[in-house]
């Protein structure tokens, strides 16, 4: 693999290493086998008012091994590179991929690139907001939701106490969690986003995190441990630098004042009903 995926980032190689890329971690969808069903829920709400002022979608420059995907800086757009529209709709909807369900090959093979440009700066969660219209206007996309009970990890405060700042500023246009050189920078995270990045870098689970902690504000942290090898994976392929840093486990409980518990829970899986390439513009 030797690809660090960062879901609102750049693709980037990272050195002798190998994590679970984007595009391997949205390519294995769980059977629904064993999984009771809890609730089926009509189609997620796909606001209109929000829309793009101009966008393009055009088929990627075949041979290309990495992509990225990220908002324009400043907030006003949004930018992807050789990025398949499964990954696109994963990232949209914040959502795991291996909860995306159904859809044509293509939707995980085809890669595109699109350039969106707002006319005005929004913040991330409105940025998403349009891209997740222009996926419907342009693909015809067309979902719905269903919650089955199945494996989860529950998000609670550690009995140790909370250790996160809260950051009461309000969203705005950036990322609220980046990569830093000693660890993941927090800025204004709130814990619907916090659950949604922990679910990623827990790629060997394939559980969803729920929140469980009661919180409602948003929250400024840094988050230091040592990535999720592929099974059978030796520590070896990890960079010096990492070998030494805590399970993502003992990092959350130690650093943030949280506790991942595994449990029993609803798992929520988008299932795709109708979707289009899209057409040259």
């Amino acid at each position: 693999m030797g690809i660090y995926s960062h879901f609102e980032g750049a693709i980037r190689k990272a050195p002798n290493f190998a994590i679970v890329s984007l595009t391997v971690a949205i390519a294995a969808v769980p059977s629904p086998l064993g999984i009771g069903q809890v609730k089926a829920q009509a189609a997620p709400e796909q606001p209109s008012h929000l829309t793009f002022e101009v966008a393009t979608i055009k088929p990627s420059e075949p041979g290309l091994q990495f992509g990225m995907i990220k908002p324009l800086p400043g907030g006003d757009g949004y930018t992807a590179q050789n990025m398949s529209v499964k990954t696109m709709i994963s990232l949209m909807y914040r959502v795991p991929g291996r909860q995306i369900i159904g859809g044509p090959d293509w939707l995980s093979s085809d890669r595109f690139d699109v350039e969106a440009k707002a006319d005005r700066a929004y913040s991330v969660d409105e940025l998403h907001e349009m891209f997740r219209n222009l996926l419907a206007e342009r693909l015809n996309l067309k979902l719905h939701q269903d919650l089955k009970e199945g494996p989860v990890y529950e998000l609670t405060i550690a009995k140790s106490g909370l250790k996160m700042k809260p950051n009461g500023e309000g969203q705005d246009t950036k990322i609220p969690i980046l990569p830093g050189p000693n660890g993941s920078v927090g800025t204004r995270v709130p814990m619907k986003y916090l659950c949604w990045w922990l679910g990623q870098n827990l790629q060997n689970d394939n559980r969803p995190v729920i929140d469980k902690t009661g919180l409602t504000q948003s929250y400024d942290f840094t988050l230091a441990f040592a990535p999720q090898l592929p099974p059978g994976a030796p520590e070896a392929n990890l960079p010096p630098e990492l070998l030494n840093r805590p399970s993502i486990f003992e990092a959350v409980k130690e650093q943030l004042g949280l506790q991942l518990t595994p449990a029993k829970g609803p798992v929520e899986y988008y299932v795709i009903d109708h979707v289009e390439k899209p057409s040259p513009n």
